[in-house]
């Protein structure tokens, strides 16, 4: 046994089986919903907003958004990233230079915020990556712009009110969220449709957990009811260690039947630390390598969500 892994069961408090994850899975719920959505003649498709979060850093928030997004790219879906941290490390590890960009998605937020018509603006700061994705890109002015938010009216909605124009343009929206709980987290989460949790198979990323739940829920109450937890992506796992492997165990003991668990963990491996240096993804850098076959089988397991 591991040292304290029995202080983790406070985190599995009964509150998210009906705040969170009701009797049917999220996937039967998205199922439902994209049913009933297609026989309601007229409607238009709108874009799914996935929310890549966790606020401890150094999990795999970043490279989940690249190559999630650029494998549904790969299936044919027209994907658009969204890079919601000051530190532009989704900009980084696209290839792109954040001191060089003037149009950035505190730009356009920061012109919503000032009543400025910003549909020409939106579509001016939306760069194309060589790998059929879109970006919208971020650098350092975003955590100025977070501290103009704290005396802005219906702050926690600037994003979605922002982006809403984007929404009949894309198949899917993949947010990667700032390693925080302030207020551009919370602004990802008004905006977005789930919630993908990204979790690194160590002690303290699990025990985050509890906060970053807990958060979660009181989006959904106050802000966003539509908003769920798609599931928890386990990253960075060496399964070759007891530690690891005791870890996993413990995240199926707790949460199976009460958050979903992606079947498929992300392993360690040097090849995806070194994708962001190279502004590629996996599939280009070391496409038949542990780490992409991985991320191949979690867009087949997210593309089974609209079936």
């Amino acid at each position: 046994k591991i040292k304290g892994l029995n202080d983790l069961s406070f985190l599995f408090i009964p509150f998210f089986q009906w705040i969170l994850c009701p009797k049917n899975t999220i996937k039967s719920e998205v199922v439902k919903n994209t049913t009933k959505n297609k026989q309601m003649k007229g409607m238009v498709s709108m874009a799914k907003v996935i929310a890549i979060c966790n606020q401890k850093g150094g999990v795999g928030k970043t490279v989940t958004t690249v190559n999630l997004g650029i494998g549904l790219a790969q299936a044919e879906k027209k994907v658009l990233l969204v890079d919601m941290d000051a530190q532009a490390s989704l900009t980084l590890s696209l290839g792109y230079q954040p001191e060089q960009i003037e149009m950035t998605i505190a730009h356009i937020m920061g012109q919503y915020m000032s009543d400025n018509d910003i549909k020409s603006n939106v579509s001016k700061s939306i760069l194309h990556h060589n790998e059929k994705v879109d970006l919208l890109p971020s650098n350092i002015e975003l955590s100025g712009l977070e501290a103009a938010l704290v005396n802005t009216m219906s702050r926690e909605t600037v994003l979605r009110n922002s982006l809403k124009v984007l929404r009949d343009k894309y198949d899917y929206i993949i947010v990667d969220c700032s390693p925080s709980l302030g207020m551009l987290t919370i602004n990802s989460l008004a905006f977005a449709d789930t919630v993908l949790i990204p979790v690194q198979a160590q002690y303290l990323s699990i025990k985050g957990l509890e906060q970053l739940i807990r958060t979660i829920s009181r989006v959904k109450i106050h802000i966003n009811r539509k908003l769920d937890i798609s599931g928890i992506l386990i990253t960075m796992a060496n399964m070759r260690t007891n530690y690891s492997k005791e870890l996993v165990t413990l995240l199926h003991q707790n949460y199976d039947g009460k958050l979903h668990i992606f079947k498929e963990y992300i392993p360690m491996s040097i090849k995806a630390a070194e994708i962001s240096a190279e502004g590629t993804s996996i599939y280009i850098h070391d496409k038949n390598g542990k780490v992409a076959k991985a991320y191949e089988a979690l867009v087949q397991e997210v593309l089974t969500w609209q079936k």
